[in-house]
Formats: structure tokens, sequence, C-alpha cells
């Protein structure tokens, strides 16, 4: 509630502060005899001093909005009744939550017990009352060292330096984050499929030919039959991603190099973006396309021949979703084609090639690292693509190869599993990570085949 107004704050006494380092600066310097005498810039001394005063602020309201809501939890906790006390430490998270809807107005079960309302009051009482003392702190943690950092500019204080220095951290925070980010991913999804192969066995989970993920809540129920073969949802998978791909790699790559190589300087201005569009349009817009026009023509195509085409299949998935990728291969392709130095078509051309042969044997090789990391998006797109998939494939397992059944892909079956009251612990649930842990499995591999291909190219331009 109040802190939206402290981040604007803190960026408006930093402004400030940096305004009066900037002009402490450049006093130093006319009573030192000008700016040559001053170690850095007086701009490095501004941003020194505007440093000093939100670094610590900023640090100070990130780790209180870490700890925040045990600390706030743990003081409400200690108010309750005794009797809520005593209850396990699920039942009394529920109470905690209860807690907190009251206390912001939420509609609960609860709201008419007397305990969880006062509870309610204090804890809207010590958020408050700890977040106008957050608020205090911040201020102060942001004056006390820029006044400080004020008075030590001078002639020989080092400012350059220490403001590259925090820079480089800053950066390579930045850096850190996405390496710690993707291990987390990595151990949270790991450790869930690890629950989930102490109940299944991964055989049969890799080999299993049947996938059927219900769990008999009673001896007596039927259809509940708990079959986790995978083989399935990833033949499904590669099935749309295969058709996909197969749409989007020949008409988004020769685009790519008609417009690179062929098309004007204006039609390639206003074509590219046109193209671009594709991939501005959502998904469910897709997907209704898909369903609604796609795939009755398919059906109506498919009959007319002779063939037996489902009401929703793989084939109008992945024609869709082809067309949905293509501006991915297309728009990045055609970036690094036309990056490709133009000195080395203009020796291909002093040798005697033609325009096709230094496209075919000096651009596309060239060319042929940025070409592969396109793919490997486009491909990584139509793995995880999901709505059309829904829409248009349906949700049924089916082992097979034909473009004209009906299938599903993992991330289909990862929702499906996730949505919701389900009991987390179970089989059933710990099914989505086991997908998501073999789903990422194949992106790596992907990735580490589409590595090896582009260094054994690049050797030829090294």
């Amino acid at each position: 509630m109040i802190y939206p107004y402290i981040i604007p704050s803190i960026l408006a006494l930093s402004a400030g502060v940096y305004i009066l380092g900037l002009r402490r600066a450049e006093k130093v310097a006319t009573y030192s005899g000008g700016l040559s005498e001053l170690h850095s810039l007086p701009t490095h001394y501004g941003v020194f001093a505007a440093l000093c005063c939100a670094m610590p602020a900023l640090l100070v309201l990130v780790l209180w909005m870490i700890f925040e809501e045990k600390v706030i939890t743990s003081m409400v906790a200690g108010n309750l009744p005794a009797d809520l006390l005593r209850q396990s430490a699920n039942e009394l998270t529920l109470v905690i939550n209860e807690v907190k809807n009251v206390a912001f107005g939420g509609f609960t079960a609860t709201s008419g017990n007397p305990a969880i309302e006062k509870a309610a009051v204090a804890y809207m009482a010590h958020l408050t009352s700890a977040r106008n003392m957050v608020s205090i702190l911040v201020v102060f943690c942001s004056i006390i060292p820029a006044w400080f950092a004020i008075k030590s500019i001078g002639k020989d204080l080092r400012a350059r330096n220490l403001v590259e220095g925090a820079v480089r951290i800053v950066l390579f925070a930045c850096a850190g984050v996405a390496i710690l980010t993707t291990i987390g991913i990595v151990f949270s999804v790991m450790f869930e499929a690890l629950r989930f192969f102490q109940a299944v066995p991964l055989t049969d989970f890799l080999f299993g030919l049947q996938w059927s993920p219900q769990i008999a809540m009673r001896a007596d129920q039927a259809g509940s039959s708990g079959a986790f073969g995978a083989v399935p949802v990833l033949t499904g998978t590669f099935l749309i991603a295969m058709i996909a791909m197969l749409v989007a790699i020949p008409i988004g790559l020769l685009a790519a190099i008609y417009l690179s190589e062929y098309a004007s300087s204006s039609l390639r201005n206003w074509a590219k973006p046109a193209l671009e569009i594709l991939a501005g349009i959502p998904t469910v817009v897709f997907g209704f396309f898909a369903a609604l026009t796609v795939a009755p023509i398919i059906r109506e195509l498919g009959t007319a021949l002779g063939f037996t085409v489902s009401s929703e299949s793989a084939l109008a998935a992945g024609l869709i979703m082809g067309i949905m990728i293509i501006p991915f291969v297309s728009s990045l392709s055609e970036d690094v084609i036309h990056a490709v130095p133009q000195s080395m078509r203009d020796g291909s051309l002093a040798l005697g090639a033609t325009h096709f042969e230094t496209i075919r044997h000096v651009v596309i090789p060239a060319a042929l690292p940025g070409i592969v990391g396109s793919i490997l998006l486009a491909v990584s797109r139509a793995v995880g693509e999901t709505m059309i998939v829904v829409m248009a494939a349906g949700l049924s397992a089916n082992l097979s190869f034909n473009p004209l059944a009906t299938v599903t892909t993992v991330t289909v079956q990862i929702v499906t599993l996730l949505v919701g009251d389900q009991e987390f612990d179970s089989p059933k649930t710990l099914a989505a990570f086991a997908l998501g842990l073999l789903l990422f499995v194949f992106t790596l591999a992907l990735n580490f085949f589409a590595l090896r291909v582009v260094r054994k190219y690049r050797e030829h331009y090294e």
C-alpha cells in the first residue's frame, strides 16, 4: 500500500543528490585549478553520489520485501488462540490464509470467527506499522550515505573507478540472474520428478505405450487405470512440431533470403514488418482459426479423398502452428543474412559465381549460426505451444503417427494435470513435473546437437 511511493521517492532523491554531487565536483575543480585537476569527470562524481543514495535504500527495501511475509505472519501467529496453534502445519497455514483474506476484505468461510477477525485486525496493524518504519529507515539509508558521499568528493576521489566497479557488479548480477533462474527451474522440476519416479518406475514412464494418469480414490472406482507411459505424449509432440517446422522452415527461410538478397529496400521495409505481424497475434486467435476454419477444411477434403479424418487432428494444429512461427524463422534469419559482409558477396561475384551460387555457397554458410538459432527458437516455440493444440488437436493421448488423427502434446498434458483441485503428492499431479523434466532434457539435447552443427560448419570461415 505504501511501496509504490517509496521507489519514486528514492529515484527523486537520487536525482537531487546527483545534481548536488555534480555541483560539488565543479566547485572543487574551480578551487583546484580546472577540470583537468580532477581524477574523474564531474558526471562520475554525480553518479557516485546518486549510487550511494540509491543502493543502500534499495537493498534495505528488497530485504524487507523478502522477509516481510514471514515476519508479519510470525507476529500474528503468536497472538492466535492456543487451539488454533495446536493444529498441524498445513491447517495453521490455512488459518493464516483466512486471516489474510479477512484483513484484505476477501470473502472467507470463517469470516464470522471472532478469533480470525481479531487476528486480521492485528495483521493490518502490524503490517502498517512495519511498513511505516521501513519507509523511515529507507529514507535514512538514502540521505545519510548520500551526505557522506557528497562530503567525500575531492580532486583525488577515484569516482570513475568506483562507478565502473558498481556498474560491473550490477552487470554481473544481471547475468547471474539468468543462470540462477535456470538452476532453480531445473532443481525444482527435478525434485518433484524424483518423487514421481519413486511411485512410478522410470522404465514404465519412458517406454510405456499408454498414457492415462488416473489414480483411484477408492478400491471400487472404475476408469482409473493409472498408466503413465509417456511415449504417446512424446509422439504427439514430435508429430505436431514436425508438421509445424515443415511449414515454417522452408517458407521462413525462403522469405528471409528473398527479402535480404532479392527484394528492393522499399519492399523490404514494408514486407518485413507485415510478416512480423503474425508474431503479435495471440495464440488463442490461431487456435480459433484452426478449430473453426482449417480443421473442417481438412476433414472435408480428406473425406472427399477417401481418408478418415478426425474432427481434431495433428495436421490442423501443425499447419497453423507452422504459420504462427514463420516470423521467428524469417525475421531472425533475414537479419543474420543481411549482416553478412558485402565484401564476401563481392568476392564471390568477382570470381564468376552467379547470384544464386553466391547465396548458396557463401551467404548461407556464413549466416548458418544465426539461421540455426532462429530454427531452434522456432522449434522451442512449437514444442511449447499449448492453446492451438488444445483447440485443434484435442486431448487424447493416442500413439499414432497419422497426422489426420487426434493427438496431444507434453505441454497440454502438463496444463491438464495441474488444473483444478488436485492432490499435490499424488503421482497424477507429479507426472506433470516428470513431463517437464523430459521436455527440458529434449530441448537441451536439441541445443547441444545444434551447437555441434554450427561449430562444424563455422570452421570454414574462421
